[in-house]
């Protein structure tokens, strides 16, 4: 070691300190974090957008091609018996006479909430409560015509019409717990992705909307603490695998006649409506059933009025249909849209409304993404797709009637659109790839870039002065050695190839999901980089963006390829010379801590350690809508339920496992970490456990996310 003089070590002393750079919390502050734009409500034209102004108190249209304010629809300051300075959202009729807004939002479930709705009458400049109601109110909505709006309190259904300042209560039967009408019980919410099924009709005479029963679903109840003397309980209705679930029907209100009738719709006693929406045409009323296992889609046409159903499409599958799919349904005047996995590939077709395939509309072996929009005037139809790798997604057009596909995304990476309307006249891209923050940008509909909403120089220049580590990308061979998965690594900046490191594999792993994609982020996983540890992430078998085949390998057997190929990908980074094979760990959160438990019982010893949070330990304690979409019930598939679960491989477990729960999660409940942790102790199988109090799937309250990842890095430094 060199000698350091007394002159030049005094004079380091007296040298301020330099602060030490917390990268962990630099991350969690939302240093890396990119900005976003404010959110745009689209105006009925497809030629203005609504917002808010900085402080909430107003909502104030702009055009979207100048970015210009046209007009202020509402302001707090001069609205007429506006009695409140704030609030919290709002919506606007298509005619723009009208604006609610809201305040004293109350979240139910993830997406659900239900708030003081208030309404405003734009000619008048008067704003009033939408109900006397003491009750909050839930997913109001207007009708065409703007003039009525249809909301849900306490799970029945009401309506007002706005010319005559009247209300009327359209169901009575909602009762908490057992009916609800209109809105959706929590596993539609959670895995259909909808809080609302309740619609007008283009001419504004009825009201669609689907009835829940779920007074057979049992209770899951768990307690909560909240730092009280004596801890309460939460409760609700949580239907499990194989148990009973919700009963559903459709019914329709009339309107002028007041009368309710029960649509004809042939469904089993326990199947699914996950949507409803009417065609162009008021007498076709669409409604999308899924049977409880969900490989037969059926597409009906309703008479809101005879009540008489007639199938449209049936679509079946030898494992599931994915329900995304039936939200991609585009109805034009005499024909609809629709994206099918039937040739192996998700791809755009074209059907008659007589159900008479006319077209397929996209080919190719890669995936259809997504459909984005539809201009019937111009007869053009927008979409994503993963045509150019399953890590990247474009963005293109293409005529109903003739002529192919025009891109519209022009740079290499991964291209995401939101259209301002369903008319496809302007369109915010954001494109971003592994090294390059989003940039969103507004385009019109041939692709022509209108102006640079946000380009993210302010965090490019804070990245170029950092020092992050940044993603490989790699291949790596699944464990039937013969597919090629994508992942990536990153590695420490200072890295050394002549060093041994130890590493963490993280993913998710679950169906149709995806981790490695060609897309920028600053994660947690930054901050362990910076401990010398080696990150690594693969996306195995089951993941998006690579055909049916590959998507759907796992059906019925949850757990098996998914832990095989991390086992896999632990083994080809054991054998790369920088990568200390002994020193090996994983970490996984939701379907990723299922993955860890799952991994560490069939890897055979290859992983040290790993970090299951939250995670689901046997299928039969999650919902049953997930759970029987890739597994069916336990009775049609004992085996798979019972090799997919971690508490039958309990005493298999190899490596220092710390377990991690929130014991508020309404998601995958504490029971799972609870029943393991028991299976765990019978099989004489150390391990570390630590619960977050009262916190749910997320744990993102307070001070939660950076003791969170404090522990799992200080626990991989200690166990790697």
């Amino acid at each position: 070691m060199k000698k350091i003089g007394w002159i030049a070590l005094a004079a380091l002393f007296l040298l301020p300190a330099a602060a030490k750079s917390d990268t962990l919390q630099d991350i969690l502050s939302g240093k890396y974090a990119p900005r976003g734009v404010k959110a745009m409500v689209s105006s009925a034209d497809g030629l203005h957008y609504y917002q808010t102004d900085p402080a909430r108190t107003a909502v104030i249209k702009y055009s979207i091609a100048t970015g210009n304010v046209v007009d202020t629809l509402f302001s707090t300051r001069t609205a007429r018996n506006c009695t409140f300075d704030t609030f919290e959202g709002f919506m606007v009729s298509d005619d723009e006479f009208r604006v609610l807004v809201y305040r004293d939002r109350e979240r139910i479930y993830r997406r659900s909430f239900k708030a003081d709705y208030y309404y405003y009458d734009v000619r008048r400049n008067y704003v009033r409560r939408l109900t006397e109601h003491p009750s909050k109110q839930m997913i109001p909505t207007f009708s065409p015509d703007g003039k009525m709006v249809a909301y849900v309190i306490d799970n029945n259904i009401y309506l007002t019409k706005f010319d005559f300042d009247t209300e009327s209560q359209v169901t009575k039967d909602g009762v908490q717990d057992s009916i609800i009408n209109g809105a959706t019980d929590w596993v539609y919410e959670e895995e259909f992705g909808t809080t609302r099924l309740m619609e007008f009709s283009p001419d504004n005479s009825q009201l669609a909307f689907v009835r829940t029963d779920e007074s057979a679903v049992r209770e899951f109840s768990f307690q909560t603490y909240n730092e009280e003397l004596y801890p309460g309980f939460y409760r609700f209705k949580y239907p499990k695998p194989g148990q009973a679930n919700s009963k559903v029907e459709c019914r329709v209100f009339d309107i002028a006649s007041r009368v309710t009738r029960i649509m004809e719709v042939p469904l089993d006693e326990d199947g699914y409506i996950p949507r409803i929406a009417f065609t162009q045409d008021e007498s076709q009323l669409a409604v999308m059933t899924l049977n409880r296992d969900q490989n037969r889609f059926d597409l009906y046409f309703v008479n809101p009025r005879s009540k008489v159903a007639r199938l449209v499409l049936r679509e079946e599958n030898k494992s599931y249909v994915d329900s995304e799919w039936l939200n991609s349904i585009h109805f034009l005047k005499n024909q609809f849209v629709y994206i099918s996995e039937r040739n192996g590939y998700s791809h755009l077709y074209l059907y008659g409304l007589s159900g008479t395939l006319q077209k397929q509309l996209t080919t190719g072996n890669f995936d259809v993404t997504d459909l984005l929009a539809v201009d019937e005037q111009t007869r053009t139809v927008f979409y994503e797709v993963a045509d150019e790798s399953p890590l990247r997604r474009n963005i293109y057009k293409l005529s109903l009637d003739k002529g192919l596909p025009v891109k519209l995304s022009q740079q290499s990476g991964y291209n995401t659109v939101d259209f301002f309307s369903e008319r496809g006249k302007y369109f915010i891209q954001r494109h971003t790839d592994d090294v390059t923050p989003p940039v969103i940008t507004l385009h019109d509909g041939n692709g022509k870039l209108v102006r640079t909403l946000e380009d993210n120089s302010a965090l490019k220049a804070t990245l170029a002065s950092a020092r992050l580590p940044q993603r490989e990308f790699i291949t790596v061979p699944a464990a039937d050695g013969v597919t090629q998965l994508n992942g990536w690594v990153l590695k420490p900046v200072n890295f050394n190839p002549a060093k041994k490191y130890p590493v963490v594999l993280i993913q998710y792993s679950g169906p149709n999901s995806q981790e490695v994609a060609d897309r920028f982020e600053v994660d947690w996983c930054h901050a362990m980089a910076e401990k010398d540890i080696l990150v690594a992430c693969v996306d195995g078998r089951g993941t998006a963006a690579r055909g049916e085949e590959f998507r759907k390998g796992t059906y019925m057997q949850l757990g098996i390829w998914e832990s095989d190929d991390q086992v896999a990908a632990a083994r080809y980074l054991a054998s790369l010379p920088y990568v200390d094979a002994e020193r090996i760990g994983i970490w996984g959160w939701s379907y990723g801590g299922y993955n860890v438990l799952m991994s560490m019982s069939r890897g055979n010893g290859i992983f040290k350690a790993g970090v299951a949070i939250a995670p689901v330990t046997d299928w039969r304690f999650y919902d049953s809508v997930y759970t029987e979409r890739f597994m069916r019930t336990p009775q049609q598939n004992i085996d798979g339920y019972r090799n997919g679960s971690p508490l039958e491989l309990a005493n298999r477990l190899e490596g220092r496992l710390l377990l991690i729960h929130g014991t508020a999660d309404d998601n995958v409940h504490f029971q799972n970490s609870i029943e393991y942790a028991r299976a765990l102790i019978e099989a004489n199988k150390h391990f570390d456990q630590f619960f977050f109090p009262d916190q749910n799937h997320h744990l993102n309250v307070g001070n939660t996310r950076r003791y969170l990842y404090d522990k799992v890095i200080s626990f991989f430094q200690e166990q790697l």
